[in-house]
């Protein structure tokens, strides 16, 4: 009889067991909750991907959460790719309708999640976490910065899709590029997939219950502070790198009331810029605890 290949075995590395879909509805599917329906797919080229074509047909209602053990085709911003190994991480999408509340305020969900997934990581995992603008999650490994986790949002049906990729036990061989980090790199006290995808969500539930109780208003729902206070951006020399070629350098001084980040160039200006990549280039960094 021939053995399965390993490869294929959902028990292949028992340092990344595989989630228990079951216990997690139990924990966070209630009556009174956002989250309405969760699944778990053993592999996928992109929850985003997939998603949002369910949401675009009709098929997904607010609250819905796509997880994968595996992705083959991720995305992240300016559709770069994000692959990792099997159960090394927490790859996932949520569905959410923001209904009356204005849509030039959507943006601010995909800082939102921002907020949620380092707030509830650094609870769950013990890790000092901080975002880079727009939306990289940052650890520290021997002291370096790393980019461990990012987030990626797009319109779709009635709502938008939020997509979160989180390097969870990815070994120093492992990773993709020398800037990349996991949290058992960052010395996480917990690397169980379960509980971190438990706090991730529940924070988002929390950051977006707010939110939309104050109509989506940024200030108002304290996120806009909160995304401020976690953000290693601020208060540092960086170079944004605009759509169509064109760059800017300036000190980031602060984070607006549309998500923007604001630039202080040499020339005095105050420049908000709403897209494109942020090089640090130096500066302190922010921390979110």
């Amino acid at each position: 009889m021939t053995p399965p290949d390993a490869s294929h075995n959902r028990w292949s590395d028992l340092d990344r067991p595989p989630l228990n879909a079951t216990a997690l509805r139990r924990g966070l599917l209630r009556p009174d909750a956002l989250w309405a329906s969760l699944e778990v797919v053993e592999s996928t080229g992109s929850t985003n991907t997939d998603l949002a074509e369910r949401a675009r047909a009709g098929a997904a209602a607010e609250g819905t959460v796509l997880v994968a053990e595996e992705q083959t085709a991720g995305r992240g911003r300016l559709e770069r790719s994000w692959t990792a190994p099997p159960r090394s991480g927490l790859f996932f999408s949520v569905y959410l309708e923001p209904g009356d509340i204005p849509v030039e305020r959507w943006g601010w969900v995909p800082l939102l999640a921002g907020v949620a997934a380092a707030t509830g990581l650094a609870k769950s995992a013990g890790v000092d976490m901080s975002l880079k603008w727009p939306n990289d999650l940052l650890v520290s490994v021997e002291g370096e910065e790393r980019k461990t986790g990012g987030i990626l949002g797009e319109f779709a049906g009635d709502g938008i899709v939020v997509g979160l990729g989180i390097n969870v036990s990815l070994r120093a061989d492992e990773l993709p590029a020398p800037t990349a980090g996991s949290l058992a790199l960052a010395g996480a006290v917990s690397t169980d997939r379960e509980t971190l995808l438990r706090a991730v969500l529940r924070s988002v539930e929390h950051w977006y219950g707010a939110w939309k109780a104050a109509d989506g208003d940024a200030a108002a729902s304290g996120l806009q502070a909160a995304y401020a206070a976690g953000c290693a951006t601020l208060d540092r020399t960086v170079r944004a790198e605009l759509p169509g070629g064109a760059s800017l350098v300036g000190e980031a001084v602060a984070i607006d009331g549309d998500g923007r980040l604001v630039l202080s160039t040499e020339d005095g200006l105050q420049q908000p810029v709403s897209a494109g990549d942020i090089v640090h280039l130096r500066g302190a960094a922010g921390g979110l605890t």
